[in-house]
């Protein structure tokens, strides 16, 4: 294979700049000409390409977002477009393609290879970790440790006002962000859209932790669960009488210079994915599973499912008694 192309697309997420490091360097170390395509799908459909070379990706290791940009594409949902987009890359006798991004982003590079025959490669980049082949996806922990640290900080506020917090995140399908920040932050509830927990539950909750003394609450709330902030804050002041706020963390989540393990799985990616393109083995899917980069099926990659982790659920209820 001589020349490949990389894009990202979807929600951004810190590590991606890392990704695109590893493919640009690896692919330019094993001789291929690499190409970046801005603007992820859009992009792709209206050719925007870009050759690489090793400085082009250089002091982007611990900048967040994506030097080459990112969209989410309601075009490339018409198989024309598709077409069109493939074109491009005909054009520019591009013989492989690498796509970080999500489950939207994967799935669209899975069709596009299934149309038209070119191979192509996913690498998990997502703060919201709902690629549920892998264990973690690219930007999930830099996102969680931001939620974290909005946790503490606001945590000492709480505390001195006597009163509950409401910190909503993102999570639209996926709760993981709020479970793994409300595990480790010390929340009293986390409400995500995997799990039935009643608004009722919820202020029984608070109500008993202001009985035995707390002095506030912190609650959790992914964007995905059913009811909205405003809601569960009203009905926590009509029961319990105590000022509730709410902190909206929105695309805080997003931004900022990825961790230690961030880069190392980024990087690790798209190492492996200019690897497996140059090996001949197509149409795979990277991940960590079980503290190692492996590569999957495409296919069932998308498919696969993993629960919750009931455990840390458990760990929260009674940690925060």
């Amino acid at each position: 294979m001589k020349k490949i192309a990389v894009l990202t697309s979807g929600g951004d997420a810190p590590g991606m700049n890392a990704a695109i490091r590893a493919v640009v360097r690896y692919g330019i170390y094993y001789d291929m000409e690499v190409y970046a395509v801005h603007r992820g799908y859009e992009g792709l459909i209206d050719n925007e390409f870009e050759r690489m070379h090793r400085r082009s990706v250089a002091d982007i290791l611990h900048r967040g977002g994506t030097i080459i940009k990112t969209a989410r594409s309601a075009r490339f949902h018409d198989p024309e477009n598709r077409k069109k987009a493939y074109k491009n890359l005909e054009t520019l006798e591009i013989e492989g393609l690498i796509v970080i991004g999500g489950n939207g982003s994967l799935t669209g590079a899975k069709l596009l290879s299934e149309e038209t025959g070119i191979p192509v490669m996913g690498i998990p980049g997502t703060i919201d970790n709902d690629l549920r082949y892998t264990d973690y996806t690219i930007g999930f922990d830099t996102a969680v440790n931001t939620v974290l640290d909005a946790i503490t900080k606001i945590r000492d506020t709480s505390s001195s006002h006597e009163r509950s917090t409401v910190i909503e995140v993102m999570g639209r399908h996926c709760g993981d962000i709020a479970v793994y920040s409300g595990f480790a932050g010390g929340a009293e509830i986390v409400l995500i859209p995997e799990k039935d927990i009643s608004v009722d539950e919820v202020v029984d909750k608070v109500a008993s932790g202001i009985e035995s003394g707390k002095l506030h609450s912190i609650i959790i709330r992914a964007e995905g669960y059913p009811v909205s902030s405003n809601d569960l804050i009203k009905a926590i002041k009509d029961k319990t009488g105590q000022d509730v706020k709410l902190v909206v963390l929105s695309y805080l989540q997003r931004g900022g210079s990825p961790t230690l393990r961030d880069r190392v799985l980024a990087t690790e990616c798209g190492m492996l994915a200019v690897e497996l393109l140059k090996d001949g083995v197509y149409n795979r899917a990277i991940g960590e599973v079980d503290g190692k980069i492996q590569d999957f099926d495409l296919g069932e990659a998308l498919a696969a499912e993993r629960p919750i982790r009931d455990e840390l659920l458990q760990g929260i209820k009674v940690l925060s008694m």
